[in-house]
Formats: C-alpha cells, structure tokens, sequence
C-alpha cells in the first residue's frame, strides 16, 4: 500500500506544479489579473472540476504563487547577506539580489509587490516570507547603523520603508517598460547601485538631514 502512495503522491505533486507553472504562463502573456483556471486547465489537459482537487480557488492559486514569490526574495536576501561581510557591503549585496530575482521571476515579482489582483489578499501563511524579508534588511541596516556606517534613523521604520521604495520603486518602472530585460541590461534596473547609493548618501553620519518621520522620538 505505501508502495502505491510513493508515486501517486509524486504524480500529485507533478501536476500541481504543472498547473503553478502553466498559471505563470497564461499571467505572462495575459497580465497577473489575467489568469483563468480554464485556459490553465486546457493547457494542462485536464478538465476543469480535476484542477479543483489540487486548488481550491483562483485565488488559492494566486496564493500559493505569491508564497513562492516571497519565498524567492527571502532565501535571495538571505544568501546575499550570508556572503557579505555585514553593513553596506551585505546591504548592497541583498539589494542586488533583490534586483535579480525579480528579473528572473516577473509574474511572481509583480504580484508580490503590485498587488494588482482584485479583491485577492494573500493568506498570513503566504505573507509570512515578506514579514521575514522586512526583517533580514532591517537587521542588515541595524549591523550598518552599529558599524558606524549609516545614521541610527536607517534602522527606523522610516528608513526600512525608504529603501523598499527604492528597490520596489527602480524594479516596478523597469517591469513596467522593458520586462524582458535583463538584469544588467535594464534601463532602470541598472540604476539601482545608483539609487541605492543615493539612500546610503542620505544616511551617512554627518550627511543629510533625516527624512520627516524618520527622527528617532523625542524622549
């Protein structure tokens, strides 16, 4: 009997993924909010009521590929930080990466960090890679603020959101206009030490002045 389940499980398996990557496919050529469980059903060569058994929903589709996404941008930032001695040199390493996945994966890229399906909120579970990204990069910025590298208002979370918007800011425009660039060879992409060293230059101890809201409170 455990023999039988051995390779219906893979079989089950197999499919599932067949169907998470057809999906990516169809929201390709399609756009994210494009995806149509028929269309991924013929593509698959099954009917219908037979993807139901391995998701429930469309939206448990889009869920489970926003998991994987946040899934892709953590493990990318944590062997780029694991790399790097810790401060700028890790910082600057994890946004390269940052960079690089996003290009390597779009759709998952774009639904991530767009959030351009209707009334789709990705579950706790599918959120928590994104939860434990923020972190790694706030730790990241707290080794540079303990190095002496950047002011204490980099570790804020006025700063954490500043350097999301450079990123998520430089890899949404390049997206938007040239998605089948590559990394290197984007317009905008290839700008992001540019940007990023612009962050680092607005926190340098004895630079400029902090952002609004990011100044530590006053005691």
């Amino acid at each position: 009997m455990n023999e039988t389940r051995g390779p219906q499980r893979r079989r089950r398996a197999d499919t599932r993924r067949e169907i998470l990557d057809t999906a990516i496919e169809v929201m390709a050529e399609r756009g994210v909010a494009g995806l149509s469980l028929s269309e991924v059903a013929r593509r698959v060569g099954i009917r219908q009521p037979s993807l139901y058994k391995h998701f429930a929903s469309l939206n448990a589709v889009y869920d489970e590929l926003f998991r994987e996404g946040a899934e892709q941008q953590r493990e990318a930032v944590a062997r780029a930080l694991r790399g790097r001695a810790p401060g700028l040199p890790a910082l600057a390493a994890a946004v390269e990466a940052l960079g690089r996945v996003a290009m390597a994966h779009p759709v998952h890229a774009q639904l991530v960090a767009w959030r351009p399906v209707p009334e789709f909120t990705p579950s706790a579970e599918a959120f928590r890679p994104s939860v434990e990204l923020v972190e790694l990069v706030r730790a990241a910025l707290h080794h540079a603020v303990s190095a002496g590298e950047l002011r204490p208002e980099a570790g804020s979370d006025a700063g954490v959101a500043l350097l999301s918007i450079v990123v998520t800011g430089t890899l949404s425009q390049q997206l938007a206009n040239e998605p089948g660039a590559g990394y290197e060879g984007g317009r905008f992409t290839s700008l992001l030490p540019q940007a990023f060293a612009m962050f680092v230059r607005h926190f340098t101890p004895g630079g400029e002045q902090p952002c609004p809201g990011s100044e530590p409170p006053t005691p």
